[in-house]
C-alpha cells in the first residue's frame, strides 16, 4: 500500500497544493514553520481521522477557511482508490471513497494505514497514563476499525454519566432518586461498552507484546528481546475466565459512595494503565522513572515498531512518517531505525536539513519552503 498522490485544500498553512509521491522514500525538507509536517499530518488524518499533533480538528483548517478537503489517491494491491476527507469545524465532517459519498466518516479508518514515529514519542514512556491508553485506542481502531464506534459510544456515556453522578451527589429526597434510577441505566451502559473496549485492549497487549521485545533488541544496544516488556492494568480485578461487564458493575458498586463524593466516574478503561517494564524475569522496573534518556527513547521507538509489525502481520504494509525524529536521536539510534524501516514500501520523512535524514532513507526529496513543495532534483 502506498499514497500516489495528495491534495490539501486549505488544509493547516495551504491554499491548495498537490504532490505526487512514489512507493520507497520520501524526504521533506524544510525550516520549522514552512509546512513540511503538515503534509504527513494530512496523511495520517486520512488513516485515523485525528492528528497526532493536535486533539480537534479545528486547527487543521487554514485561517480564515470554514473548511478543509484532503484527498489522496492511494494503491493497493495494484487497484487506486480515491480518499476524501472534508473537516467541518463546529459541523459534521464528511467523507468519501471514489466520489462516493460514506454514511459515517468513521468508515475510512483504516483503508490505509499509517504509524507515526514523532518527537512527542518520548510521552508514550514519560507521559502520563491516558497518553498510553490513547497508543493502544489508536492502534485498536487501525486494527478493527469498528472499535472507532465503540470508544465513541464510550467516551459519550462517560460523559453522561460523570454529568449524572454530579447531580445525584447534591441532590435530595424524591430528585435523589430519581437520579439513581437513571444512573443504574448508565452504569449498565458503561460496563457493557467498557467490557468491550477493556476485552479488546487487554487482547491487544497480548498481540503486541513479543513484537515489542523483538523491536527493543533492535533498537537498544547489547539488549535482549526479554528485557522490555509491557502489562495492562485494568482498574477491576480480572483473569482470562472473567466475565467483564459483571467484574466492572461490582466494581462500580464498590465505589458508588466514592463516585458520588467526588462526582466522577472511577471505574473503567478510562482509569487504566499499560505499564511498561525493563529488566529481567528477577527484577522489572517501570520505564518511567526508572529508564535513562536513551533507554526511553529506546522503548519509545520499539513500541512504534512494534504497531508497524503488528500492523503488518495482519496483512498490510502501513506507510510510516517520520517526522522530524531523526533531529531527536544520537547517531546510533539513527542510523538503526532508518536501517529497521528502510524496506517498507512507504515512508515519509520529514527533516529541517538534509543531513539529518539518513542514508538508508535517501530517496526522493522535496524542498518545503514559502508555501511551496518542490521536487529536489
Amino acid at each position: 500500500m502506498h499514497v500516489a498522490h495528495l491534495t490539501l485544500h486549505d488544509f493547516r498553512s495551504y491554499a491548495d497544493i498537490d504532490v505526487a509521491l512514489e512507493p520507497g522514500a520520501t524526504a521533506f525538507i524544510g525550516r520549522n514553520g514552512q509546512g513540511k509536517t503538515n503534509l504527513v499530518e494530512a496523511i495520517d488524518y486520512l488513516s485515523r481521522l485525528s492528528s497526532h499533533r493536535v486533539a480537534t480538528d479545528t486547527p487543521l483548517v487554514r485561517a480564515g477557511a470554514d473548511q478543509a478537503i484532503v484527498r489522496a489517491s492511494v494503491v493497493k494491491e495494484g487497484r487506486t482508490a480515491l480518499l476524501e476527507v472534508e473537516l467541518n469545524p463546529g459541523r459534521a465532517n464528511r467523507a468519501r471513497i471514489n466520489r462516493s459519498p460514506l454514511p459515517r466518516p468513521r468508515e475510512l479508518i483504516g483503508v490505509v494505514r499509517t504509524v507515526v514515529f514523532a518527537p512527542d514519542d518520548l510521552t508514550l514512556v514519560k507521559g502520563d497514563p491516558s497518553d498510553r491508553r490513547k497508543f493502544l485506542d489508536d492502534l485498536l481502531v487501525l486494527r478493527v476499525p469498528r472499535l472507532a464506534g465503540v470508544r465513541s459510544d464510550y467516551d459519550r456515556i462517560l460523559k453522561q454519566r460523570n454529568s449524572l453522578l454530579k447531580t445525584a451527589g447534591v441532590a435530595r429526597g424524591g430528585s435523589r432518586d430519581a437520579a439513581m434510577s437513571t444512573l443504574e441505566i448508565w452504569d449498565d451502559n458503561l460496563a457493557r461498552v467498557g467490557a468491550e473496549l477493556l476485552g479488546a485492549r487487554l487482547r491487544l497487549v497480548e498481540d503486541l507484546r513479543p513484537y515489542l521485545g523483538k523491536a527493543y533488541e533492535a533498537v537498544a544496544r547489547g539488549a535482549s528481546r526479554d528485557d522490555a516488556d509491557l502489562d495492562y492494568k485494568p482498574s477491576v480485578d480480572v483473569d482470562s475466565t472473567s466475565d467483564l461487564p459483571q467484574a466492572l458493575l461490582d466494581a462500580i458498586a464498590t465505589r458508588r459512595k466514592d463516585e458520588l463524593d467526588r462526582g466522577i466516574s472511577l471505574v473503567g478503561p478510562h482509569r487504566d494503565e499499560l505499564l511498561l517494564t525493563l529488566g529481567n524475569a528477577d527484577l522489572r522496573l517501570p520505564v518511567k522513572g526508572y529508564a535513562s534518556h536513551g533507554e526511553s527513547w529506546s522503548f519509545a521507538l520499539a513500541l512504534r515498531l512494534a504497531s508497524y509489525d503488528l500492523l503488518r502481520a495482519d496483512g498490510d504494509d502501513p506507510i510510516l512518517v517520520l517526522d522530524d525524529v531523526f533531529a531527536e536521536l544520537d547517531g546510533e539510534r539513527r542510523n538503526q531505525l532508518a536501517q529497521l524501516v528502510a524496506g517498507a514500501e512507504q515512508v515519509l520523512v520529514t527533516a529541517a536539513v538534509a543531513a539529518d535524514v539518513p542514508e538508508a532513507l535517501q530517496g526522493v526529496r522535496f524542498v518545503v519552503a514559502d508555501g511551496q513543495v518542490t521536487r529536489d532534483a
